[in-house]
């Protein structure tokens, strides 16, 4: 009996242990695996930290650069945007063509020889960038005239521009698109000749 008893102790002592071994195993088992998911989670935050400052750093170039820019690019930019017509939503650059570049008389919207020459050099500056671009070419003029005529002749005028350099330098249509401020953004008083001249203008947006 005694030896029974002795045999019943030793079993029984032998099953705890091995409950202990077991569960001590359990144990490290939940231990690896919630290391393992705090690990992974982790791993998470730091990504999701990572991709948040790289939103924010986008961010802060962009308002630098729109810092930057003109009226006219910060309208065209906006509007490319909401045209869904851009890559990198960024402006390449912009060029003015004033009286002395690219002429129009006063009321007139015709492309002149010099002014031809002037944009075969746009077109070539555009070309060089090796890369899916956009242009906006806005029209100005002075105040000579109504808002509505104005409206029109700077209308025609940036169409002028785009017709050219669609024909002569083979740029697709699809990528310019044009737009008419009229006599709403001079760049220089209307009083005097000189100042009307200035604002009879072309400006090209390029963006990508």
């Amino acid at each position: 009996m005694k030896n029974f008893v002795r045999i019943v102790s030793i079993t029984a002592v032998s099953a705890l242990l091995g409950a202990c071994a077991t569960t001590k195993s359990v144990d490290q088992k939940i231990a690896q695996s919630v290391a393992q998911s705090q690990a992974q989670t982790n791993q998470k935050i730091e990504s999701v930290a990572s991709q948040v400052e790289t939103v924010q750093q986008h961010q802060k170039e962009q308002d630098a650069q729109l810092a930057q820019l003109s009226q006219e690019a910060k309208d065209a930019l906006k509007r490319a945007q909401e045209a869904g017509v851009l890559a990198k939503g960024k402006v390449v650059f912009e060029q003015t063509f004033a009286e002395d570049r690219v002429k129009f008389k006063s009321g007139s919207y015709e492309v002149s020889k010099e002014s031809k020459a002037a944009l075969d050099e746009f077109a070539g500056k555009v070309k060089a960038l090796n890369t899916q671009y956009f242009i906006e070419i806005q029209g100005h003029t002075d105040n000579v005239g109504g808002s509505k005529h104005n409206d029109e002749l700077g209308q025609r005028r940036a169409e002028s521009v785009r017709r050219y350099l669609s024909r002569s330098a083979q740029m697709p249509l699809n990528r310019m698109s044009t737009i008419s401020y009229g006599d709403t953004l001079p760049v220089s008083s209307n009083k005097t000749r000189k100042g009307r001249a200035a604002n009879r203008r072309v400006v090209l947006v390029v963006l990508e």
